[in-house]
C-alpha cells in the first residue's frame, strides 16, 4: 500500500465521523441535544455565574458552540456561508476582547451575537416546519427556538445598556460585561413569559418597548406554533 493509500485510509474515520456530525443538525434528533444546551444556558449558567463557579472563557464557549451548530443547519450554500462568516467574525472578536483590548471590542462581539442568533433563530424555525411533518422532535424543537427568543431578548437588552448606560433597573445594580447575563435572561424570561415578579423593570423607552415586544411574543408564539403544527399534522 502507497503512502497515499494508507493516508486516505487512515483519514477515513475521520472523514466519516464529520460527516455524521454535519448531517445530524439537520435531523430531528438535533433537537433533543439543543434542548439540553439551551436548558442549561439558560436555567444552569446564570446560576453558575452569579456563584462564580464558571470562568468566561467557558461561558463565550458555550454561546460559540450554539453559532457553530447554525453552520450545518442547512445546505443552501449562502446561508452556509452566512453562518461560517458570523461564526468566525464572533470568534475573532471574543478572542480580541480577551487581548489587552478588550474593551474596544465589546460592542461589537455583542452586536455580531444579535446577528448569530437572528440567524440561528431563523434556521431553526426552517428546520422546525420543514416537510409538513409533526412528531416529538418538532415538539422540543418549538421549545428551542421559545428559548432562543428568551436568549435574544438578553443580548438586545445589553446592546441597549452599552449604548445608552441604563435599561433596566431594580434588586441588582449591571457591571457592564459578561456576569450582567443573569440579570438580562432572567429579566427577558419574565418578560416573555409575562410574569413580571417587579424585582427588575424597565428604565428606557427602548427596553421598555423591548419588554412589551418580548410579552407580546411569549402570548402570541405558542397559539401560532401550535396550529401551524396542527395543520402540518393533518396535511
Amino acid at each position: 500500500m502507497s503512502s497515499t493509500e494508507a493516508t486516505k485510509t487512515k483519514n477515513k474515520p475521520v472523514q466519516k465521523a464529520f460527516k455524521n456530525f454535519t448531517e445530524y443538525w439537520l435531523t430531528d434528533a438535533s433537537f433533543g441535544l439543543l434542548l439540553l444546551i439551551l436548558l442549561f444556558t439558560v436555567f444552569i449558567l446564570p446560576i453558575l455565574i452569579e456563584y462564580g463557579h464558571v470562568h468566561f472563557i467557558f461561558v463565550n464557549t458555550v454561546f460559540l458552540f450554539l453559532f457553530f451548530t447554525g453552520i450545518w443547519s442547512s445546505r443552501e450554500k449562502f446561508l452556509v456561508f452566512l453562518t461560517s462568516g458570523l461564526f468566525f467574525t464572533q470568534l475573532g472578536l471574543r478572542i480580541l476582547r480577551f487581548s489587552d483590548f478588550d474593551f474596544e471590542f465589546y460592542l461589537s462581539e455583542r452586536f455580531v451575537g444579535i446577528l448569530n442568533m437572528l440567524v440561528f433563530i431563523f434556521l431553526n424555525i426552517r428546520l422546525l416546519f420543514r416537510d409538513n411533518e409533526v412528531n416529538i422532535y418538532r415538539v422540543i424543537g418549538a421549545i428551542n427556538v421559545y428559548l432562543l427568543v428568551a436568549i435574544l431578548g438578553a443580548f438586545v437588552f445589553e446592546i441597549i445598556y452599552l449604548f445608552t448606560g441604563t435599561g433596566i433597573a431594580g434588586a441588582s445594580e449591571l457591571r457592564g460585561m459578561d456576569e450582567d447575563y443573569t440579570q438580562y435572561i432572567y429579566f427577558s424570561l419574565v418578560s416573555l413569559t409575562t410574569v413580571g415578579f417587579g424585582d427588575l423593570y424597565p428604565t428606557h423607552i427602548m427596553t421598555k418597548m423591548l419588554s412589551v415586544f418580548l410579552s407580546t411574543v411569549g402570548i402570541l408564539y405558542p397559539a401560532v406554533v401550535i396550529a401551524r403544527l396542527v395543520a402540518s399534522g393533518k396535511n
